[in-house]
Formats: C-alpha cells, structure tokens, sequence
C-alpha cells in the first residue's frame, strides 16, 4: 500500500515536472516585441552598417533565456532589386524554428524558398550581440522574416575553442 502511494506520488510529480517544463519551452519565456522597440535593418553595401527599412506589419517574439530567440515578420514596399543593389546579401542562412504558436514564420518553408531562389536572405546586424547576428530574408511580394544565428565567434565561444583573432571584443 505505501509502495503504490510512493510511486503514485512520484508518477504526479514527474508529469506536473514535465508539463511545467513543456510550457516553459513553448510559451513560457517569449515575449511580444512592439513595433516601437523594434525595427528592421539590413547591411549597407557601401558603409557597411545597418540602416534602417521601412516595413509595416510587424509582429516579432523574443525570450531573454536564450540570444537565438528572435523571430520576426513584417511586409516592405521596398523590391528586391534595390534591396539587393543596397544591402549585403547573406549566404547560408538558415531560419530556425520558431515556436507553433507563432504562425507567420514558417522556418522550413523559409528555407526552402531561400535555397530555392524565391527568397533573398540579407545580413540584418552582424554581432547584434557577442557572437549573435540578426538574418533578414525577404520575398518578392515584400514578404520579410527575421531570425537570429549564431556565428563563427559564437560557434568558438560555445564549444571552447580559442577565440579567432577576427571576432570582435566581448563587452
């Protein structure tokens, strides 16, 4: 009898746990970013820093726990063959997955089109924050999505490999 309450106990505690930590992952952390505390940049060809786009519909998510949070979507007027003339191209980008809930950005999809031509993905802001850069892709349609990936940098910085002498200094 009291081997069965134990267990029992244990079985209640280990699903409660689980579902706790379910929620976290998946709701839990991310918050809402407002139009006004955020913005989408994309690097100049000719200076060689982000500047500002304008964009309209902008919904982005973004959680503190983690730097490779951030996922973004919005619509630009802007075509692509002055975004593409203006700012840096980007090329390897691949979008991570953002939450289900988070239905506008659709990460596979993203890649697809990317690989294939039907998207164009631009260097946001390099080190956005140590070893962290923010990605733009952006469709014909003016479509745009914006995620965050780690770079060489932050690839020697999380495994422990010497830091190469190209990474900037960490505030």
């Amino acid at each position: 009898m009291n081997g069965r309450f134990i267990v029992s106990v244990i079985v209640i505690c280990a699903a409660l746990a689980g579902a706790a930590m379910f929620y976290l992952q998946i709701y839990g952390f991310y918050d809402d970013v407002s139009e006004t505390d955020n913005r989408v940049v994309l690097t100049s060809v000719v200076t060689g820093a982000p500047e500002e786009i304008p964009v309209s519909s902008l919904s982005a998510i973004d959680a503190d726990s983690s730097p490779i949070r951030y996922r973004a979507c919005f619509q630009t007027d802007q075509s692509i063959g002055m975004l593409t003339e203006s700012f840096e191209l980007h090329p390897k980008a691949e979008p991570r997955v953002a939450p289900g809930w988070f239905e506008c950005f659709e990460a596979e999809q993203i890649g697809n089109d990317l690989a294939n031509g039907n998207a164009v993905a631009f260097w946001g802001q390099r080190n956005i924050e140590y070893g962290i850069d923010r990605v733009v892709a952006i469709y014909a349609d003016g479509r745009g999505y914006v995620w965050h990936e780690v770079n060489d940098c932050g690839d020697k910085l999380y495994d422990g490999s010497p830091k190469d002498p190209n990474c900037p200094e960490r505030d």
